[in-house]
């Protein structure tokens, strides 16, 4: 979780009360946040440095990610302070600030949204606040500025109205923040190549053909995001006007991004919790907009929901009340059994009546929730049936010798089918939308790809290997609620300096055997005394199973066969097994012969 270190005289003022270090901790504890420090006594501290509070505090509350905001929540949980009351400027459209985005941004970084602080008074305390607070966002949400970034500048130095573009790095030339040189984009990213702070964002953009720019009125540049502004535009103790920009690959990241930073710092202006908007046009796409947003969600919520999962029985009135010390603003609803939450804009992280419900557990005091016991019949669990299946072939197949592994489900499409010498017929495989690499790509269909890469990776260890897997793979369904579903299979695979067909087969006898399912021979003369028996050319209605040579790509031909059982009288094709093509063996880089084997396990249920 994130780690806000803060000013403890400064916090405590803020709260107007000194709290002793158990005190607080307590009261954190409360909250959902945690001390994690105090170095009130910490001896390392120097004698002229006020000691600091250390607290960790949830990874989705981007609105306590500063001193402003850890104040502001605690002071409202305490009931010392309403939820406040943010709003935007009162402003016609025509004598708004505006910032145009080009069609050229899609190259790069699509979105863009600001706003303006006016008359804002920054302490050094709250200007440090300020910049840790872009820094907290920079690395948590924005994810290492990848999604989103900030940029800050003095309004009073540029003027609008602004353009946010995309040029060749040649065409853009200022001075970057703290330097006294005017550079190009081009030089910058070698300038700023071996800088440890700013040089691990500018892969970024890079290997871009063009550079993001935010440029004003008179073309200077403000700031080239992800990676710096620029040395005009710098904010100082006596910057009086503030522009935030901010810019992004992200839509919904950049909407919470523009919210917390202008929300938590609005607090300063002359005018407390009032932003100025800014209009944001985008003609090419039709997205022309006024941000920020601050747009207050109004959800739902009905009152036994809470009541039950919090196992309590407070009336709508005070589920209302309690709810008030978490910054929302509830009240009861026309239906009786509903109550209207208006969540404010801070709360992103506020997205399913769940999550009110925790709140609400929140204030009502965790130790406080009434303690019950539940009906013990209803609460003894035991193993899914098919779970327990599969830990009986797990047995079954270490205690014969073999190693389990546990590769990923995701895989490329080339390893599930073209590696394979398979083909896909677009209604098998469930395709991820948005993969990030190309090895994520879709979710496997079978076990093979991940135990052959798992030969690939470990092909220097002495020779035989001998490796399975029971795990679940993934197909489509349409007639499923999801439209997929998931199917165990059981897979192993021998690599050596000879095939090893007749070893795959003998574990697939002994975990039969274990299975109480008998083999089923198709040929005169090879009744057995225990599990076999004999069955003419066609099959008696007796349980069994049985192989039968298939010519399919993935193998060797001549050298595979198809699993058939027949249980209850129903016959059904459960796997394969066989020597793998050398073409297959190449595409995984494995020098030696691969017998695999894989079925379903599912219908021995």
């Amino acid at each position: 979780m994130p780690t806000i270190t803060v000013d403890k005289y400064a916090l405590f003022e803020e709260l107007g009360e000194q709290f002793t270090e158990e005190g607080f901790e307590q009261l954190c504890f409360d909250f959902g946040i945690e001390l994690d420090k105090d170095t009130e006594n910490d001896p390392s501290r120097p004698k002229d440095q006020p000691p600091e509070l250390a607290i960790e505090v949830p990874a989705n509350r981007y609105d306590m990610l500063c001193f402003e905001g850890i104040a502001i929540h605690l002071n409202i949980f305490r009931g010392k302070q309403p939820t406040p009351n943010w709003r935007l400027v009162d402003i016609p459209e025509d004598k708004m600030q505006t910032l145009t985005i080009s069609e050229s941004t899609a190259q790069v970084r699509p979105y863009a949204a600001a706003a303006i602080l006016r008359n804002i008074t920054f302490t050094q305390a709250s200007y440090d606040s300020f910049i840790s607070l872009q820094d907290k966002l920079h690395q948590n949400l924005a994810r290492q500025r990848t999604l989103v970034a900030i940029g800050t500048h003095d309004l009073d130095t540029i003027k609008g109205p602004f353009t946010y573009e995309a040029l060749p790095p040649k065409d853009i030339n200022f001075v970057p923040l703290n330097q006294t040189k005017k550079i190009n984009g081009e030089e910058l990213m070698s300038f700023y190549e071996t800088d440890r702070h700013l040089g691990r964002y500018l892969h970024i953009i890079r290997d871009k053909p063009v550079y993001p720019v935010i440029l004003d009125a008179d073309r200077n540049v403000c700031s080239l995001p992800p990676i710096i502004n620029s040395e005009r535009s710098k904010i100082t103790l006596n910057t009086k006007n503030v522009f935030i920009d901010m810019t992004a690959t992200d839509q919904t990241k950049l909407d919470i991004v523009c919210n917390i930073m202008v929300t938590m710092f609005s607090k300063y202006c002359a005018e407390p919790f009032t932003i100025e908007p800014v209009k944001v046009i985008s003609d090419h796409n039709g997205t022309t907009r006024i941000t920020p947003s601050l747009t207050t969600r109004t959800m739902d919520v009905e009152a036994d929901y809470l009541n039950q999962l919090c196992g309590l029985e407070e009336s709508p009135e005070s589920i209302c009340k309690l709810l008030s010390k978490m910054a929302y603003t509830a009240k009861p609803s026309p239906d009786p059994k509903l109550i209207s939450v208006a969540v404010p804009p801070t709360r992103a992280d506020v997205l399913h009546p769940c999550d009110v419900m925790e709140d609400l557990a929140i204030a009502y005091g965790f130790n406080d929730l009434p303690r019950t016991s539940p009906n013990r019949s209803v609460t003894i669990g035991k193993p899914l049936k098919i779970n327990k299946l599969s830990d009986i072939v797990r047995h079954e197949s270490a205690m014969a010798g073999w190693a389990e592994v546990m590769p990923l489900v995701l895989c490329s499409h080339e390893e599930n089918f073209e590696w394979l010498n398979r083909k896909d017929d677009g209604k098998t495989a469930v395709k991820l939308a948005n993969p990030k690499t190309a090895e994520y790509q879709i979710a496997r269909t079978s076990l093979l790809p991940g135990l052959l890469k798992t030969l690939g990776e470990n092909k220097a260890m002495r020779l035989p290997l001998q490796i399975f897997e029971v795990s679940d793979v993934v197909f489509k369904d349409e007639t499923s609620e999801r439209r997929a579903r998931n199917e165990r299979h059981w897979a192993a695979a021998y690599y050596g300096k000879t095939s090893g067909f007749e070893i795959v087969h003998g574990l697939l006898d002994r975990v039969m055997t274990m299975l109480r399912v008998a083999f089923v021979t198709h040929e005169e003369g090879l009744e057995g005394k225990t599990i076999d028996f004999k069955v003419k050319e066609n099959p008696s209605e007796r349980d069994g199973y049985f192989i039968k040579e298939i010519d399919e790509p993935t193998f060797f031909n001549g050298r595979a066969a198809a699993i058939y059982v027949r249980l209850g009288g129903k016959l059904q094709r459960i796997g394969e097994l066989g020597v793998l093509h050398p073409t297959v063996l190449e595409k995984f880089d494995l020098k030696y012969p691969v017998s695999t084997l894989e079925l379903n396990l599912e219908v021995f249920l």
